[in-house]
């Protein structure tokens, strides 16, 4: 199952991360550009959405290693104590 989720999520973050990398530029350099270039108020919600997700997801990946080391010494108890 591990496998699984691991799998899915790297593809999901490798695919939320590229509208993040082009919204954050584009906010930022809206932020700084004064009265010239406004973003409506959903766009600065639809990118906290997004680094929510990253964040999510690369908490994620940066679990599975610790997981499936967890998972490896359960099954080697297991199979030790038959």
């Amino acid at each position: 199952m591990v496998k699984f989720f691991s799998k899915w999520s790297r593809i999901f973050h490798r695919w939320i991360a590229l509208p993040t990398l082009i919204l954050i530029p584009l906010a930022v350099i809206a932020k700084f550009s004064g009265d010239a270039f406004h973003m409506p108020l959903n766009f600065e919600k639809f990118q906290s959405l997004l680094m929510l997700l990253l964040a999510i997801s690369g908490g994620y990946l940066y679990l599975i290693p610790y997981i499936a080391k967890k998972q490896r010494h359960q099954r080697r108890l297991v199979h030790v104590e038959k």
